[in-house]
Order: structure tokens, then C-alpha cells, then sequence
């Protein structure tokens, strides 16, 4: 009995001296304690998405646009041109190959292009209506399409307002058969390499549209196209051609992309937008305005 109740005083007294130098501070089990478990990640949110982003574009392209569509139809060019939101925006369309619905080979339009390279279509064209102007001299043909010698006729009188002297009209709209007439005569004194230089031709000339004039300086008589250059007329028309809608359609210097010989006289009328948008993109040539490959040759 006696050892018995040592044995359990012993016990107790281990108990308490164990207590007793036990750390104050003991460090719980991190895996029995929820509080000290790290918070659970969050569970990651969708990224949010721009309202629309994920639909397909719905613009239509713009010679499927109901404005292009309507003024093809039944417009005028200038209201093609405006149905595309003007001229540049026009010619830039163009020259990206973003407008399959405008044809530059369209004999009757103001866009179209004439050159080695690029037939008329079709080939025979008669432009109407037709007009002949009526504020300078007539030295040789002198039919037009209507608002080119209109044109014209506005940009004669300014010319000479500006005391730069007067012009005279020495070809105007010549027909096809004529055409053949002209590069054949061209051929005939000159021999075909050189008359490509100078005529176009047939189907392929300016002046089967209506929209191409050649001029002369006129004081007390009229010149030729060879003394057209430097002239007060000349360096005039260089300047103010674009405020009527012309530019000087073969420039000095860019043969390789016309195919021609320099011709300050050859005048081109593509309308006031146009001619504008041409002049302020500096452009020398309308096969760099509508982004065509040159034209050196027939190809």
C-alpha cells in the first residue's frame, strides 16, 4: 500500500515538473490549426472582352455600299466620286485594288485611262454630248466633250485675265477611223518606233474620248505644238490647269511610265476633284495616280 502511493506521488511530481519547464510559447502544428493554412488561390475570372470584338466586321465593301451602287446606276462621275467619300479616298480606292467596280478602261467616264497598255473600251468610243468652245480660236478641230470645252473655255478666259496671253484649240475629239489616219501619217514620216513616241494608236488615244484638247499660244497669230514650252501660256496652264479640272497629261521626264514624248500642249480633263487630289499628291502621271504599272510600250 505504502508502495503504491509513492509510486503515484512520483507520477504527479514528474507531471508537474514538466509543466513547468514546457516553452511558453509553443508553436502549433500548422497542419492542425485551419487558421495557419495559406488562404486557397482564387480561382482565376475570364478576361473581359470588348463589347462586339469577337463579331465579324459587317461594313460592306465599298462598291457594295448603297451610295456607290445608286450613283453608278444613274449618277453622274462626280457622284460616284462622292459616293466614295471624295476624291482622294476615291483614287486611293483605285489604286488599291479595293474598287472592282470602277473600270478605267471605260471609254465614257473622267477616271479612264488611255495608254499602250490600256485599250479603250470600247475601242470606237463617241463621247456625247458634244461642244466646241467658244471664248478662244479654233485653229483645227475643236469638238469636245461638252463640260471639257466648257472648261476650257473658263480656263482661256482666266489665262488671259492673268495677262498671260491667249490659246487656240489645234485638235480636239478625233474618231476612231480618224485616229488610224493620224498614227498611219505619223508612221508614214517618222517610221513606227518613233510614231509610237508621238500618236497613239488606234484605240488606245486620248483623244478618241472627248476629254483630251491639244493647244497652241496665240498673240497676233497661233504657234505650233513644238513652241508651246516656255511660254507664258505654258508655264500658266502648268500651274492653274488643275483649278478646271485639266492636267498636263505627258510631263517631261516620264516617258518611261507614259510611253510618250513630253507634250505641254496635250491637256487632259478629269474633272475639278480630280485634278485636284492629282495636284495635291503631286502626281505627274495618271498611271501613278491609279496605281497602274507603266506603259513604256505595247507590250
Amino acid at each position: 500500500m505504502l508502495l503504491t502511493l509513492a509510486a503515484a506521488v512520483t507520477v504527479a511530481l514528474v507531471m508537474v515538473l514538466s509543466r513547468a519547464f514546457a516553452p511558453e510559447d509553443a508553436v502549433a502544428d500548422p497542419a492542425s490549426d485551419p487558421a495557419a493554412s495559406p488562404p486557397a488561390a482564387e480561382a482565376s475570372l475570364p478576361a473581359a472582352s470588348t463589347p462586339g470584338a469577337d463579331q465579324p466586321d459587317q461594313t460592306p465593301p465599298i462598291c457594295e455600299t448603297d451610295a456607290v451602287v445608286t450613283a453608278l446606276d444613274s449618277g453622274s462621275d462626280r457622284d460616284v466620286i462622292a459616293a466614295f467619300g471624295g476624291a482622294e479616298p476615291f483614287r486611293a480606292a483605285v489604286a488599291e485594288g479595293e474598287a472592282p467596280c470602277i473600270d478605267l478602261h471605260e471609254a465614257g467616264r473622267l477616271w479612264v485611262v488611255a495608254n499602250k497598255r490600256h485599250p479603250l473600251s470600247p475601242i470606237d468610243h463617241w463621247p456625247t454630248p458634244q461642244a466646241r468652245p467658244q471664248g478662244l480660236r479654233i485653229v483645227a478641230g475643236g469638238w469636245l466633250l461638252d463640260q471639257t470645252a466648257a472648261a476650257l473655255d473658263e480656263l482661256s478666259a482666266d489665262l488671259g485675265a492673268a495677262g498671260a496671253g491667249k490659246i487656240g484649240v489645234s485638235s480636239g475629239f478625233r474618231p476612231y477611223d480618224n485616229q488610224v489616219e493620224t498614227y498611219n501619217r505619223h508612221v508614214a514620216n517618222r517610221g513606227k518606233a518613233a510614231a509610237d513616241l508621238r500618236s497613239a494608236r488606234p484605240g488606245h488615244s486620248e483623244h478618241q474620248t472627248g476629254l483630251a484638247v491639244d493647244v497652241v499660244a496665240c498673240d497676233s497669230g497661233c504657234g505650233d505644238h513644238d513652241g508651246f514650252g516656255g511660254t507664258p501660256q505654258s508655264d500658266w496652264i502648268v500651274e492653274n490647269a488643275w483649278r478646271y479640272g485639266f492636267i498636263v497629261r505627258y510631263e517631261e521626264g516620264h516617258t518611261p511610265t507614259t510611253g510618250y514624248s513630253a507634250e505641254p500642249w496635250h491637256l487632259r480633263f478629269i474633272g475639278r476633284e480630280l485634278a485636284a487630289a492629282y495636284a495635291d499628291g503631286g502626281f505627274n502621271t495618271l498611271e501613278d495616280f491609279f496605281g497602274l504599272e507603266p506603259a513604256p510600250d505595247y507590250g
